[in-house]
C-alpha cells in the first residue's frame, strides 16, 4: 500500500478509485475544495507532509521542483511524473501507474525519489 496524492489533473472517480481499488491510500486534490488553485510548490509540501507520493501531469514544472528541493536537500515522500499521456490511453495510464507502484514497493522506497513515466 502507498499513500498517494493525485494532482488537479486526475479524477478522483476515474483514476483515484482504480488506485484505491488496488490498495493504496489515494487523496485527490480535486476532492479538497480547499486545495483548488493551490501552487504547485505547495502541492509538493502537502504531499511531502502528508507523506503521499505525488502523482501529477505537470512533469515541467514538477521535475524542476524537484530538482530545486534535492539541490536544497528538502526531503519529500516521492513523485510520478506523467510524460506524454493523453487522456483517451486512460485504461493504460491507470495500469501503468499501478505497476509502478507496484514495481517501487512500500512507502519508504519513494522517499525524495522521482519517476517519469
Amino acid at each position: 500500500m502507498v499513500r498517494v496524492l493525485l494532482d488537479a489533473h486526475f479524477s478522483p472517480r476515474r483514476v483515484g478509485k482504480r488506485l484505491a481499488a488496488a490498495g493504496h491510500d489515494v487523496l485527490a486534490i480535486a476532492e479538497v475544495p480547499a486545495y483548488a488553485g493551490l501552487p504547485d510548490e505547495r502541492v509538493l509540501e502537502l504531499a511531502a507532509g502528508e507523506r503521499r507520493v505525488l502523482v501529477t501531469r505537470n512533469a515541467k514544472d514538477f521535475d524542476w521542483i524537484t530538482r530545486r528541493w534535492a539541490s536544497r536537500q528538502q526531503p519529500h515522500a516521492g513523485v510520478l511524473l506523467i510524460w506524454t499521456r493523453e487522456t483517451d490511453e486512460f485504461g493504460s495510464l491507470v495500469a501503468e501507474m499501478l505497476a509502478t507502484l507496484e514495481k517501487i514497493g512500500d512507502q519508504d522506497a519513494w522517499a525524495n525519489l522521482v519517476l517519469a513515466i
